[in-house]
Formats: C-alpha cells, sequence, structure tokens
C-alpha cells in the first residue's frame, strides 16, 4: 500500500477547507489529489479534528497491545492443553 504524501494532521486541514466554502474541484487541484482520493480520505476522516485524531491514535495502539496479551495467552493456553493431553 502506497503511503500518503501527506500526514494525517495535514489531511484534516484539507478536508476542513470544504466547510469553508471551497469546492472539492478547488481543493483538489490546489493540493494535487484527485477527487476519488479526497472522498476516500473524507470517509475515513471526515468529522475528525485533531484531538480527536490523537486520541484515535492512541487507542489504536492501546488494542494492539491487548491483541498481543490475547494472542500470547491463548498461545501459552494451548501448549498447557498439549502438555496435559501428552502426560494422560
Amino acid at each position: 500500500m502506497k503511503n500518503s504524501k501527506f500526514s494525517e494532521v495535514q489531511i484534516i486541514k484539507i478536508l476542513s477547507e470544504q466547510n469553508q466554502g471551497k469546492t472539492v474541484n478547488n481543493i483538489c487541484r490546489e493540493h494535487g489529489i484527485s477527487q476519488p482520493t479526497f472522498y476516500k480520505c473524507k470517509s475515513k476522516y471526515g468529522g475528525l479534528n485533531v484531538q480527536q485524531l490523537s486520541k484515535m491514535k492512541e487507542l489504536e495502539k492501546e488494542l494492539s497491545q491487548y491483541k498481543k496479551i490475547v494472542a500470547e495467552l491463548t498461545l501459552e493456553n494451548v501448549v498447557m492443553k498439549d502438555v496435559i493431553a501428552k502426560k494422560l
């Protein structure tokens, strides 16, 4: 997947220009992006502000830590079951 040339904060600022009355065509031309890209970003980041974005990133990081913990405990559980099954 190709990385964006804009940071997430920049994307939010670009999307907010539409709320200020600029047309999508002008915004896309000004920033060098296509309309499908604009609408894809709008569906992902629409309605967010910078504080909400940072909170979302923090929650995603926390979720990934929890997923890692669950995976480790699941693996440990499977290994323990295998050890018990071999003893019987």
